[in-house]
């Protein structure tokens, strides 16, 4: 008796296991992600300040976008990797 409601435990979790796997698999484990905005939220890595997309100083350092408060924490920024 007890060897038959271990078999069905282990099946059950066999089969969530595998549903999450497919699902995975197919994409359709996640949510689909809409590209940020203009008035998405974008934090300074210098002084962690958020300001909107839209109006922050963008800059391409390593082909990665940077975004800034000011011209000032960019180059704060540039001088902290040179050194």
């Amino acid at each position: 008796m007890y060897r038959i409601i271990l078999i069905l435990g282990l099946l059950t979790v066999l089969y969530f296991l595998l549903r999450r796997a497919l699902r995975e698999f197919n994409g359709q484990g996640q949510p689909e992600q809409l590209p940020p905005g203009k008035n998405h939220m974008v934090q300074d890595p210098v002084c962690r300040v958020f300001v909107p997309r839209g109006e922050a100083i963008t800059e391409d350092i390593g082909g990665q976008t940077y975004y800034f408060c000011s011209r000032t924490c960019a180059h704060k920024f540039q001088e902290q990797l040179a050194g």
